[in-house]
């Protein structure tokens, strides 16, 4: 395990590379120092696609470097922050480089002590942003107001295909919230929403629509 000392030596070295395009970092004991190096060395780096951080000790702070990187970075492809501790202020500066951002296409913040107040922000990212294909928000405490925030937002997003939403305490509010906002959308085609005790009426509802949204994607390659 490289530790922060080790992710700042890495970052060094990173300084002006131009041929790595992918990047795992995995449990290595990283906490916000070292991602703050790793944030700042790739800020303006042109070929890294994929960065791969989970399971480490990354907290608000270090997210908010990353965040930084996001802002400037344009080829930045894939952040997986699986299994870190961003919490809410972490998610709200990750969300805030989101609405500028136009090449991530995939976020991983499964497990991030996200609740409904990231959710929120993570929503209002959704609202601007024109790339993010794929987000997972599991194990983490969004909740009903949370998801009703991310639903809000899937009204009016054009690009997500894949979200995952388990395990987050949803109810059948949460999930009403949902079903009702996934009328308005035409691009989700995968939703996953494990949940013990989940199996009601909004939830077939839900996965009408996500299959309808299966068979529009399908019609569109077919024409």
């Amino acid at each position: 395990m490289i530790g922060d000392v080790g992710a700042q030596h890495l970052a060094d070295a990173l300084d002006g590379n131009t041929t790595l395009t992918k990047l795992d970092l995995g449990f290595n004991k990283i906490r916000d120092f070292g991602a703050q190096h790793l944030g700042d060395a790739l800020q303006h780096n042109t070929t890294l696609t994929t960065l791969d951080l989970r399971t480490n000790q990354i907290g608000d702070v270090g997210a908010q470097h990353l965040a930084d990187l996001l802002r400037h970075n344009t080829t930045l492809t894939t952040l997986n922050l699986r299994t870190n501790r961003i919490g809410d202020v972490g998610a709200q500066h990750l969300a805030d480089a989101l609405q500028h951002n136009t090449a991530l296409t995939t976020l991983y913040l499964y497990d991030n002590q996200i609740e409904c107040v990231g959710a929120k922000h993570l929503g209002n990212a959704l609202r601007h942003n024109r790339t993010l294909t794929t987000l997972n928000i599991q194990d983490n405490k969004i909740g009903d107001l949370g998801v009703q925030h991310l639903g809000d937002a899937l009204r009016h997003n054009t690009t997500l295909t894949t979200l995952d939403l388990s395990y987050n305490k949803i109810g059948d509010v949460g999930e009403q919230h949902l079903a009702d906002a996934l009328q308005h959308n035409t691009t989700l085609t995968a939703l996953h929403m494990k949940e013990k005790g989940m199996a009601n009426g909004y939830t077939r509802k839900i996965q009408e629509f996500v299959r309808r949204n299966q068979q529009r994607k399908k019609s569109w390659v077919l024409k």
